[in-house]
């Protein structure tokens, strides 16, 4: 349930190195969103102390990011089955590859991670509301039983890409198309796109839909200069 706090005292340098990288710590979490790749930590952490220096509790709802202030509250969404949590983000990491959030044992159990270790998700930072308490669905009294209903579809899982760039100036955005094209990135698209006003040119690379996709072309675009390649969706 997410709740207003204040930002904890450890954990929030306004940035820290690790392993020869430095990361930034946001000012603000207001309307963040990122998607990627989630793995999750267990037993080996259970009982030591997070970034904010509470103890890690594998079996309560949280998770661990690199950026985002501590704590903070994230809606996690799992983009292969649909499946949604709300986690309380206290902890720092995860530092290996390109992954974005490291879930509780708990959160992971309920995203459907724990037997893969990894899944491609979208995190979006939530609040509370005004008054504190999370708004709920109304429940409507009936004075009879309503008729059974044939259960609803399942939500179609959304397309899935790897997005090397964004460019305002078309003859960047038509040269970095070439490049990887050149490179055998058969699957390389250009899409036209709005953003604050402004139109951009989106280049991007698939679909794809597993975590093992996800790294190996991001991967390959490393090597081609393109560190900063991200998922994305329709």
């Amino acid at each position: 349930m997410p709740r207003a706090e204040p930002r904890s005292t450890h954990g929030n340098p306004s940035f820290y190195d690790v392993n020869g990288q430095r990361y930034q710590v946001l000012a603000s979490a207001e309307g963040f969103v990122e998607r990627g790749v989630a793995s999750w930590y267990g037993p080996d952490f259970h009982g030591h102390n997070t970034s904010s220096g509470e103890p890690y509790d594998m079996y309560a709802m949280t998770a661990a990011h690199k950026t985002l202030p501590l704590p903070c509250y994230a809606r996690i969404t799992n983009l292969s089955n649909g499946r949604s949590i709300v986690v309380r983000i206290n902890d720092r990491g995860p530092f290996v590859g390109n992954r974005i959030v490291d879930l509780s044992y708990t959160a992971a159990l309920k995203l459907d991670v724990v037997r893969a270790g990894t899944a491609l998700v979208e995190l979006r930072v939530v609040g509370p509301a005004a008054d504190g308490v999370a708004q709920l669905a109304p429940v409507v009294a009936t004075a009879a039983p309503m008729p059974t209903a044939a259960p609803s579809p399942a939500p179609a899982s959304p397309v899935l890409y790897i997005q090397v760039g964004a460019y305002g100036d078309s003859a960047n955005a038509q040269r970095v198309l070439a490049r990887l094209q050149d490179a055998g990135f058969s699957n390389a698209f250009s899409v036209n796109a709005q953003s604050a006003g402004h139109r951009l040119q989106r280049i991007r690379v698939g679909p794809i839909s597993t975590v093992e996709q996800f790294d190996a072309l991001a991967a390959r675009l490393a090597t081609l200069g393109f560190s900063e390649a991200r998922l994305a969706t329709d």
